[in-house]
Parts: C-alpha cells; sequence; structure tokens
C-alpha cells in the first residue's frame, strides 16, 4: 500500500475513534500520550508520517480496536490478542537499570514523568553523596555521577514535564544525619542540601518537587512515563506495567501525593535552604 494512502486511512480512523470518544482533541491526545500538536497535524494531513509504533499501540489499547483496523489494512475492529503484555520485570543490574531508564524517558519525551524515589532524588544529589551511597550499595561511583550529569541535561530540555513528589521526613532525616546518611559527614550534608537547593531553583518549572508528610501518606518508590508506562523500583528489579489501568490508576496515587503536599514545588528550594541554614 502507498504511503499516503496508509496516512490517509489512518486519518480517517483516528477521526471516527475522535468522534466517538466525545472527548476534545486535547484529552483525547492525552489519553494515547500524544501531544495537542501532534494530533492536530495527523488529523489534519499536514504529515504522511505516522506515529511511533508505541502512539499506535496506546491509541488500540485505549479504544480497544485491533491495530490492523487503525492503520487500514482491515475492516474488522476487533482484538485478535493481546496487543502487548500488561506487566513486565526487568533486571536493573550491571548497568541496565541505566539503559532501561533512558530508553523510558526518551519514550516518554514530550509527555509528564512523575517520580516517587526512594531516597535523595538522583539528579539532585551531589558528587559526594553518590560516593558515599554507591560505596554501600557496590555500585560504579564514576558512571553514576555521568547518569546524574545527563539526567540533569534532560532535565533542562524544554520539553521536559516531571513531577517528583516524597515525604519531606526523607530530607530532615538526611539533614540531621540519620539512617543511612549516620556517617556522611555534616560538611558534605550542607553541600548537598545547598546545591539541592540551587538546582531546584534552576530547574523549576520543568522540573518540580513537592514534599508530603510521610506519617500521613505512604508510597513504594515508582515513576509513571506519560500514559504508556510504570515502573516499580523494587531494589534492582522493576515491575514494569504497560496497560493502562494500573497505569491510571498509579497517576491517580501520584495526584494524591501532589493534592496533600505540604511543601509545594516553588517552596522546596527554600525547604532545603532552610535545613542547610539550621546545620550552618
Amino acid at each position: 500500500m502507498d504511503k499516503r494512502d496508509l496516512s490517509s486511512l489512518f486519518r480517517e480512523r483516528l477521526k471516527i475513534l475522535l468522534q466517538r470518544s466525545r472527548l476534545n482533541q486535547s484529552a483525547f491526545a492525552a489519553n494515547v500520550g500524544l501531544d495537542r500538536s501532534a494530533l492536530s497535524q495527523l488529523l489534519s494531513g499536514a504529515t504522511t508520517r505516522l506515529p511511533r509504533a508505541e502512539t499506535l499501540l496506546n491509541i488500540a489499547a485505549e479504544h480497544k480496536i485491533s491495530l490492523d483496523w487503525l492503520l487500514g489494512l482491515s475492516q474488522d475492529e476487533g482484538l485478535t490478542g493481546e496487543l502487548r503484555v500488561n506487566m513486565e520485570m526487568e533486571e536493573g543490574l550491571g548497568g541496565n537499570d541505566r539503559a532501561l531508564l533512558a530508553r523510558w524517558h526518551a519514550e516518554a519525551a514530550g509527555t509528564k514523568i512523575r517520580y516517587v524515589p526512594a531516597g535523595i532524588p538522583d539528579l539532585l544529589r551531589t558528587e559526594a553523596l553518590i560516593a558515599y551511597e554507591s560505596a554501600r550499595s557496590h555500585r560504579n561511583s564514576e558512571i553514576q555521577i555521568d547518569e546524574t550529569q545527563s539526567r540533569i541535561d534532560y532535565s533542562r530540555r524544554p520539553e521536559t514535564d516531571m513531577e517528583v513528589c516524597m515525604p519531606r521526613h526523607t530530607l530532615e532525616i538526611f539533614a540531621r544525619g540519620m539512617g543511612i546518611w549516620a556517617d556522611f559527614t555534616e560538611p558534605d550534608r550542607r553541600e548537598q542540601l545547598a546545591h539541592m537547593a540551587q538546582l531546584l531553583d534552576d530547574l523549576y518549572p520543568s522540573f518540580r518537587l513537592f514534599l508530603y508528610d510521610g506519617r500521613e501518606r505512604y508510597s513504594i518508590p515508582y515513576t509513571v512515563f506519560g500514559s504508556m508506562r510504570a515502573a516499580i523500583y523494587v531494589g534492582d528489579i522493576y515491575l514494569v506495567l504497560n496497560a493502562t489501568e494500573p497505569v491510571r490508576t498509579l497517576t491517580r496515587h501520584f495526584d494524591t501525593l501532589i493534592r496533600s503536599a505540604q511543601v509545594h514545588a516553588h517552596e522546596a528550594a527554600g525547604f532545603a535552604r532552610r535545613l542547610h541554614d539550621q546545620l550552618a
């Protein structure tokens, strides 16, 4: 089939789905992990290019139609089988976690990423903290330092939209040198808090940190990559959810954490500075 014919058939099927959904274009696009402008281009015929495979799968899964029908290759709308595996387990050993996370972030570019970290968010850590934590987890600190810089560079890109939500007591425990940071020196803790405050100012609003009361709310560490994927961190293993409904459920859970935040994104840098000043 000619590329233009394929594009035309896809456009007609997309218009049918939009009409059936009774959603506006912005809501329809958000549900399948598309930018509003990208959807407008597809509907207008301004481009003959099809969306990437992940987006096609999202559209088909969201609207419960076959991929062949969506592409105009069949008149049968019904699903003939699972479009993708709903749940996977990925090992994050030997640097594989960096490759996985880089791929997931790249695939979610242009959509919102929601992140609940296990400790101090990776891209906010100083080299001293990375070295301290790497020594205890037996990981290569130089590789992690390079990865941290890559995360910072990613967060400076204009299309980045990342929200991070974590318990405020994690930062308070860190500032006091308690728990896993008991042997991390006070000067290093002060440096870390100052570094964090500066980065939070520099990266705002594309990177936004919210702090909630860990006595009132609980969350495991996880990341939601747009509407297409969520990864739950279980030590050296990621439990990866690809089905639409589980991803939406974790998104709603994250939104609950945001609503209960005691320190909001525009206040986070100031909170880190106050912890720094208390030590000084």
